[in-house]
């Protein structure tokens, strides 16, 4: 993949712009007509939330479906999906991203829809009420009535962490959902969705001077307002193991999750990626350690994960971020000797770190996947927008490759060392009514 030349612009108002032209989208292999991508990521996710109001974000996220000042409801999906497009969006802990693909013809359509909604969303009891019940609807099907729902990214948290901003439930209380009044969305609006607070980025087959004037058409007169300043949500380590227990009546077998501190993904970026690497090496695919070991040289478990980033993906949030691994195991097996076989492969690196050949496969298979994965116009676009938001640089996507082939092994053996279990959660998860007997 040839990376593209990114061209920034910063419009009065205060919205960033990142624009990654790039003529062969969506051509060059498919066939198809060229696609542009669009999205704006907003600097607030779950984690800006007030006591109070669990799952706002995430709420709020889809009440911007929902009309706006120009659009009744549904005009939104109707205009993509008429122009062959796709769309949508989602929350994380540090932000809220909207996202558009379509041919590059509509690119203007796009912009648009954008920034009206962007100007003001139809906020309205009827619209609220809706949303409210669409949302407790997801949390029951993702979470209170499927097996392992919440694990490990909502449970856990409260054990790891101690401030309401790191330990509450992004998904949301019913409670807290329920009390929600339209007056709590247009403050929410107000503080957050200021233009000064987002990032839009546009990547594909686009022209940067006929691209920028659109963005000036469409979003120049979007009223600026105060931005709010950026938080920090550091807490201090553990200074011991803490442990927690949760039932799961859907579960059929007994898992168990363990949480460490990350380094800072954006001061202590190496670091983190050193992480990155460690995380691949115990559980990505058949020939990492902990698979070979737990799964199929001696049983113990049914499933292993180990990765970088509480959401499942690394760098998607600031500092405090969460290492964890989670283990799906047999009542039998019993979850301290499930925790010491990870704790023995801990160390193992820590002493030894890995081979060489070891550490190329992975470092090589993580710089394929992330190639992969931009020749997609809507990774591309959604990284770039996130990189620039979280780290002042978009560009930091396209350096990721050659970062992670400079992690040496004795940089893995410092992050599996920094696994101490003295500094962790561990949280089990025991089978309620759907367990086995």
């Amino acid at each position: 993949m040839v990376e593209p030349q990114l061209h920034r612009v910063t419009l009065p108002n205060g919205l960033r712009v990142v624009l990654a032209p790039d003529s062969a989208a969506g051509q060059a292999s498919s066939g198809q007509a060229p696609v542009i991508g669009v999205s704006v990521h907003y600097d607030v996710g779950f984690r800006s939330e007030p006591e109070g109001r669990t799952g706002f974000a995430h709420l709020f996220e889809h009440l911007m479906f929902q009309g706006s000042e120009s659009l009744e409801k549904l005009a939104h999906f109707r205009h993509v999906q008429g122009s062959g497009g796709v769309f949508n969006g989602s929350t994380h802990q540090d932000y809220t991203d909207y996202y558009q693909v379509l041919p590059s013809a509509a690119l203007e359509r796009a912009l648009f829809l954008e920034a009206d909604r962007m100007r003001a969303p139809k906020l309205t009891e009827e619209n609220l009420a809706n949303q409210v019940d669409v949302v407790k609807e997801e949390i029951r099907l993702n979470v209170l009535n499927r097996p392992y729902g919440g694990f490990p990214w909502i449970l856990l948290p409260p054990v790891l962490y101690s401030t309401f901003a790191n330990a509450h439930n992004g998904y949301g209380d019913f409670t807290d959902l329920e009390r929600a009044t339209v007056d709590d969305c247009a403050a929410f609006f107000d503080t957050y969705y200021s233009p000064g607070n987002a990032v839009l980025t546009i990547a594909g087959d686009l022209d940067v001077e006929r691209t920028v004037e659109l963005v000036e058409k469409h979003f120049g007169d979007v009223p600026a307002r105060e931005v709010p300043p950026q938080r920090s949500f550091g807490e201090p380590f553990p200074t011991g193991e803490l442990r927690g227990k949760q039932v799961d009546q859907h579960a059929p077998l007994p898992a168990v999750a363990l949480g460490y501190r990350l380094p800072d993904p954006v001061g202590e970026i190496d670091a983190y990626l050193s992480n990155v690497v460690l995380a691949a090496l115990l559980s990505d695919g058949d020939a990492s350690r902990l698979q070979q070991r737990l799964v199929h040289r001696e049983n113990l478990v049914v499933d292993v994960h180990a990765g970088a980033g509480l959401m499942g993906a690394p760098l998607d949030a600031r500092d405090p971020d969460t290492f964890t691994f989670t283990a799906i195991h047999t009542p039998d097996v019993g979850v301290e000797r499930v925790i010491g076989a990870i704790d023995e492969e801990l160390d193992k690196l820590a002493t030894d770190g890995p081979s060489e050949d070891e550490l190329q496969r992975v470092t090589a298979r993580w710089a394929a996947s992330l190639h992969r994965e931009h020749d997609r116009v809507v990774s591309r676009t959604l990284d770039l927008g996130s990189a620039e938001l979280l780290h002042g640089r978009a560009e930091m996507i396209s350096e990721l490759p050659d970062r992670i082939g400079r992690i040496r092994a004795e940089d893995v053996a410092a992050a599996a060392k920094a696994m101490r279990a003295d500094a962790r959660a561990v949280l089990e998860i025991e089978p309620g009514n759907g367990g086995a007997e």
